[in-house]
């Protein structure tokens, strides 16, 4: 039996492991490190429980640090994991330095590596997630991609040996859990909302939070959409330590009768609930942009591009930056025609994942 050893570390891939953990066990042997990169229990145990993942076999408590620093501490760290296990293969998912690092370290030692969410490309080069990605896929073996757009960019890098066109497992763990959200969230209840009245945020890339001008703009942004529906928000612990330095009179517990709500970090069903029950989702997150796109939510970026153009190309999704105008227009857009395409597949991509895995 073929021994997978996974690697995640942030809360996206917690979410994207789910789904391929749970068929990959039936047919393997599954040893799974846990980085430590998101270490709060709102972004890393709580996702666990809720999404049913086994107990990490490593967890190597990495925490906060510079790019450099971090990276460094968890190749050391897998390396020692790799040397004891001998796995067959090492899979990683997306574009963290938990991905990076597990890409390196199996990479040095000769170890196939496999790729969850491989060819995305936002072509800005100062994105750290950008060059974690794209190092990333020059080192697999196996790139597993979740659209044809991804197919596209990894041929036009050359690469074209082993990839596999299997959909998007985030798809996979929405169609999963949307329901079991629908049915033990009590979040709006707790939060005072109705349905379609509110508009839901998420902050995190450091292309913004480590931009005083840019971060301030959102804020006024999100204050001037408030005045209109409440703007309930579900600050990164990142964002929030940044926040303070800017204004720190606000970041409080809020009261739910307040218009902009800023909150700790919400779990996966809740977040979900939150996503579903939204009028409009404003964000620089790119799971979320998908999971607005899924769940028929319109979704403004606050970025200056996307990976996920399919989402633009439908209609669903508007790319803003953090213009404070261009915001609230987008914000207040109608709602979009239900689209026909299906770019992120059938909502089996682990099934597929697993299988080719094991050929």
């Amino acid at each position: 039996m073929q021994k997978i050893l996974t690697i995640v570390g942030a809360r996206p891939q917690f979410i994207k492991c789910a789904p391929v953990s749970r068929v990959l066990r039936k047919s393997a042997v599954e040893v799974l490190i846990h980085t430590g990169q998101h270490y709060d229990d709102n972004m890393s145990e709580a996702f666990f429980r809720e999404l049913d993942i086994p107990k990490p076999n490593y967890n190597l408590g990495v925490g906060s640090a510079s790019h450099g620093v971090q990276t460094g501490e968890m190749l050391k760290g897998i390396e020692d994991v790799l040397v004891k296990e001998r796995p067959d293969v090492v899979l990683v998912y997306g574009d963290t330095n938990s991905t990076l690092a597990g890409a390196l370290a199996a990479s040095k030692m000769h170890i196939p590596v496999a790729h969850v969410e491989a060819g995305l490309r936002s072509f800005n080069r100062r994105m750290p997630e950008e060059i974690n990605r794209v190092v990333t896929d020059h080192l697999s073996d196996q790139l597993f991609c979740p659209t044809e757009t991804s197919v596209k960019h990894l041929a036009q890098e050359g690469i074209s040996k082993g990839v596999h066109l299997v959909g998007d497992v985030m798809y996979d763990s929405l169609l999963y859990n949307v329901k079991v959200a629908e049915a033990k969230s009590t979040i709006l209840e707790r939060l005072r909302l109705r349905s379609k009245e509110y508009c839901l945020a998420t902050v995190h890339r450091a292309e913004n939070t480590d931009d005083a001008g840019r971060l301030q703009a959102i804020l006024e942004a999100f204050r001037e959409i408030s005045k209109t529906y409440p703007v309930v928000w579900p600050v990164h612990p990142r964002t929030r330590k940044i926040l303070q330095t800017l204004d720190a009179s606000f970041i409080t517990s809020p009261s739910p009768d307040q218009a902009l709500r800023l909150s700790e970090p919400v779990s996966y069903l809740d977040m979900l609930a939150l996503e579903r029950r939204a009028r409009v989702i404003l964000t620089d997150s790119g799971g979320v942009q998908k999971e607005a796109y899924w769940l028929r939510v319109p979704c403004v970026t606050l970025r200056e591009e996307t990976e996920w153009v399919e989402t633009l190309e439908l209609g669903w999704n508007q790319i803003v930056g953090t213009d404070v105008g261009a915001i609230q227009r987008a914000a207040h857009r109608p709602i979009p025609p239900e689209p026909i395409a299906q770019p992120f597949g059938n909502g089996r991509s682990a099934e597929a994942i697993v299988a080719a895995l094991l050929r």
